[in-house]
């Protein structure tokens, strides 16, 4: 039979030229070359972009318009295209309510699980909770106090959309006269039509009795309260609200929950959410190290920051605090760390009894009062929530941060949903387990026959997908792990256990470097993971550039030979064996080893100078010891989820910024870092963009765009004309087209559908007004200079040494081919750290910095991670220090001084396996790290 083939002809989207390809279908297909060569440009622009858009318009016009439009790529014809799906490095939302439970879908099945088998437990009397009887119920009201006025509900609409007209009309008809209509009593005929898209609760008033020797009265209204609302009843009294149910309560507490429902379990619903954090987990109060930076000052020396301009003024917030310190003799001259606990205390959290004070105006009016004063901390938090200007908000807000709920402690749920367990576990505790452990946890779960009958589906589905998470290497992530805190690289392969898990054939899927924040021993998992949806029937395009999966792969297609204009062509495509054997592909020279990343022929011992983290213990972290040597090339290694960025990120980094000024920065927890007296500054250099706007782009970044402009107001014409720096700027009002204010395109708001970037039609994209565009400089102008790539502007601006020098560390970085107003948002993350390395590398070495970077590797060729080393070294032959974490064997190598983590992920990892130059640790046979090193440092 022939085989079957996706046919490109005249692909020219972006930099590519005029590509004609064909790529076999129903296999594993890598797509590789140097960064910026044009990959992403044919796998994701070209290849899925027409497939979704060809899919899209089988739709009906009716669908479609929810869709929007999607552009044709530049390609004369594709042929052989399949529904296609793209998995890319888009990181999962920052919703704060978004975990990797809800993310996977498997903690909606939970909750279906714990509302169809869950056992509620008294969280008082851990007694199992059942029904209570309509005895049972009348026996509780028999212990009110005689006289208690008592009114019987019958709770039936419970936080529902929509009119309930049937309901309301049913009622009159049966008699009632007044219901609670969320929360307020009032009578039925008074109803006016309920809002259709609000939710509302009704509970029925039944009856109201004044509580005497009436049990059969009592006895026969809860009987109706009971039948009308499938179990439940409310008692209302002046002082509290008792909930019963027919269905569960304890019998010595009273503790009731309600019916079981996969709502009760939901925090992202009132009936389930912890009503103190809302389900968020965490509440902000006042951190005192922000109210109070410098503990040893006192208040009169402006101790409290909240005070620190109005100390010993007329100002009636001051006065009004110091009343209260008056009343309780706190010493205001006193170290602010040496006041007593309790009288501390009155200052932040107020008094605690009535105070008699005076208060008088500029004007010379006295007022005098009798009350609580309140306390710093609660005036804050109070304001903070209660003022309408933003201004006082981001005041307030200066010194809040998140803390964990006091009520629910992180579990998000209230006090009900926490109650029901299966097999000992709540929903929260069964989402604090890792994968792994919730896999082995399911395997081991024994259930009755009823319940096993009953929860089969959901325990299968649960299983399901926890393999799959597990088989794409994700084993150590805990089902409460907020979305927001994952890498692209987990968030990816989250997305890629969903689509396994939903057994589609026939489909392509397109993925963006899936191996990113792998160590090699789970990339073996990944791979048989993308072979198995291979297997299944399906095309996978997958764009990256790790050694294993492209000897693993069916088929490579290598773009270049180079980056931007030099790139664009297919140099080589075939087998891995053809393209190793192609002289003209630099992939197949790094796959075959004719070119390969030397080992450094020596070892840096540093400037003999160390930072030492002592004791450990944030996240996994169990009392790790580390020293990090500086004026050296420092790695952190280890499998995901082994405590690498705990330790570097949260540990060193935000300790060393913290202990440098930057107080709102929480340094993770640790007893303490030893030799910051040897660092004066922190560099952190991350993938996220340079920018957020089209405005920002590398030329404004470096600041050699600062240059430019002044060599432009110097020229001739620029001072006949009067033009000074500003007017070149296309941020300010001057030179700019002012119909887009120098964004050079318009947005246009299509309400549902995203919004459309057209280009501005008076300055055609050039952002500049005619008059600034007449000044030229060697006949280009502003708009010409910033088209430029960087390897034309170096050769543009040879002669002019300050703007040649920040250019050349550009093209050092391996971004020559990127133009100097490229908006920040098209950067790839590769391409913006590099940006933020060139501008690091133009300023002056103090010996005294430190550059950590998190994964630098991620989006780069074998020849581009050649040239970050390169970058790297340099920095610390500056006499800097270097801290990156990494899985990139290349780099790995290439160190003065590894320290890997381990030996597992999750709970099993958070200790140091071992430390020491890349030799010692290939020689540590505990080390996984070490397995992989070894025979790298062998082919010398």
């Amino acid at each position: 039979m022939e085989e079957k083939y996706i046919t490109i002809k005249g692909a020219r989207e972006n930099n590519l030229k005029n590509i004609d390809l064909q790529i076999p279908k129903d296999k594993l297909v890598i797509m590789t070359g140097v960064s910026g060569s044009g990959k992403t440009s044919l796998a994701f622009d070209t290849i899925y972009a027409e497939g979704q858009r060809r899919y899209m318009e089988s739709l009906s016009a009716y669908a479609r318009q929810f869709l929007g439009n999607s552009e044709k790529p530049d390609v004369d014809q594709m042929d052989g295209l399949s529904p296609a799906i793209a998995i890319d490095q888009k990181t999962t939302s920052n919703n704060p309510r978004s975990t990797v439970g809800t993310v996977t879908e498997i903690y909606d099945y939970l909750r279906l699980m714990y509302a169809r088998i869950g056992v509620p437990y008294c969280p008082h009397h851990h007694e199992p909770i059942t029904g209570s009887t309509i005895k049972e119920m009348i026996d509780k009201i028999m212990e009110l106090p005689e006289g208690t006025r008592c009114t019987i509900l019958s709770p039936v609409i419970s936080g529902k959309k929509g009119t309930h007209k049937d309901l309301i009309e049913k009622l009159i008809k049966e008699g009632y006269v007044r219901i609670r209509l969320d929360g307020e009593i009032v009578y039925l005929e008074e109803v006016n039509q309920l809002e259709k898209n609000k939710k509302h609760s009704i509970d029925v008033v039944v009856d109201r009795i004044v509580k005497g020797d009436n049990r059969s009265r009592f006895h026969d209204s809860l009987e109706t309260a009971l039948k009308l609302s499938d179990g439940l009843a409310i008692l209302l009294t002046k002082e509290e609200e008792i909930l019963f149910s027919s269905n569960y309560a304890c019998k010595i507490c009273g503790f009731s929950v309600p019916k079981l429902e996969p709502k009760l379990f939901s925090f992202n619903a009132p009936f389930g959410s912890c009503p103190e954090c809302k389900g968020l987990g965490f509440t902000q109060k006042v951190d005192l190290d922000l109210l109070i930076p410098d503990w040893n000052k006192s208040i009169s020396q402006g101790g409290i920051h909240f005070y620190k301009n109005i100390v010993n003024t007329e100002n009636l917030e001051w006065q009004r605090i110091h009343s209260l310190i008056k009343y309780y003799d706190i010493d205001m001259d006193m170290p602010m760390k040496d006041i007593p606990k309790k009288k501390l205390n009155y200052l932040l959290y107020g008094s605690d009894v009535p105070i008699a004070y005076k208060l008088e105006s500029r004007s010379g009016n006295t007022s005098t009062k009798l009350e609580y004063i309140e306390g710093v901390c609660t005036l804050i938090e109070r304001r903070y929530m209660e003022t309408t200007s933003s201004m006082s908000r981001e005041w307030y807000g200066s010194f809040l941060a998140d803390s964990p709920c006091p009520v629910c402690h992180g579990a998000r749920l209230n006090e009900q949903a926490l109650s029901v367990q299966v097999a000992g576990k709540n929903i929260y505790e069964w989402t604090c387990m890792s994968v792994k452990e919730a896999l082995e946890f399911m395997d081991n779960l024994q259930l009755t026959p009823t319940q096993a009958k009953i929860a089969d589906l959901v325990t299968k589905e649960i299983r399901n997908r926890l393999s799959f998470l597990n088989h794409v290497g994700l084993g150590y992530l805990t089902l409460d792990r907020l979305a927001s805190t994952l890498s692209g690289g987990e968030a990816q392969r989250i997305r890629l256990a969903t689509q396994i898990g939903s057994r589609l054939t026939g489909v392509m899927y397109v993925l963006d470097e899936p191996s990113i924040g792998l160590h090699q021993r789970d990339n073996d998992r990944l791979i048989d993971a993308l072979k198995e949806m291979r297997d299944l029937g399906n095309t996978l395009i997958v764009v990256e550039h790790d050694e294993d999966t492209m000897r693993a792969s069916d088929y490579i297609v290598d773009i270049g030979p180079g980056a931007g204009v030099h790139g664009g062509n297919v140099v080589a495509a075939g087998t891995p064996e053809e393209v190793m054997k192609n002289e003209n592909s630099i992939t197949g020279a790094y796959l075959s080893g004719r070119k390969r990343i030397e080992v450094p022929k020596t070892r840096r011992k540093g400037n003999k100078k160390t930072i030492k983290v002592v004791k450990a213990t944030q996240n996994n972290l169990k009392n790790v010891n580390a020293t990090f040597k500086l004026g050296a090339f420092n790695v952190v290694t280890g499998v995901s989820g082994s405590g690498k960025s705990s330790l570097v990120t949260e540990v060193l980094t935000h300790g060393i910024q913290h202990s440098l000024g930057r107080l709102r920065i929480k340094p993770g927890a640790c007893k303490e870092i030893k030799g910051l007296e040897n660092i004066d500054k922190i560099v952190e250099i991350g993938q996220d963009p340079i920018g957020r706007t089209p405005r920002s782009n590398p030329a404004t970044y470096t600041g050699v765009f600062d240059d430019i402009r002044d060599l432009f107001a110097q020229t001739k014409e620029a001072k006949l004309l009067g033009y000074d720096k500003g007017r070149f700027s296309f941020n300010v009002k001057g030179g700019r087209c002012e119909a887009c204010q120098g964004d050079g395109i318009l947005r246009i708001s299509m309400h549902f559908l995203p919004d459309v970037y057209v280009p501005c039609d008076q300055c055609q994209g050039k952002r500049y007004n005619e008059q600034t565009l007449q000044v030229e400089y060697k006949g280009k102008n502003i708009a010409d200079v910033l088209d430029m790539t960087v390897e034309e502007a170096l050769e543009f601006f040879s002669n002019v040494s300050k703007i040649k020098h920040k250019l050349q560390t550009l093209n050092d970085v391996g971004l020559s081919y990127i133009k100097l107003g490229q908006s920040a948002t098209t950067l790839s993350g590769g391409e913006a750290q590099r940006v933020k390395l060139a501008s690091e590398l133009q300023k002056k070495a103090t010996g005294k910095t430190v550059f950590v970077l998190d994964e630098p590797t991620t989006g780069l060729h074998s020849d581009d991670v050649k040239k970050l080393i390169e970058v790297l070294q340099r920095l610390v032959d500056h006499g800097d220090t270097v801290i990156v974490i990494e899985h990139n064997l290349d780099v790995i190598k290439c160190a003065d001084y590894i320290i890997d983590m381990g030996p597992e992920g999750g709970n099993d990892g958070g200790t140091i396996v071992c430390q020491g130059t890349p030799e010692q640790v290939a020689a540590c046979e505990e080390s996984y790290t070490g397995q992989y090193l070894k025979p790298l440092l062998e082919r010398k």
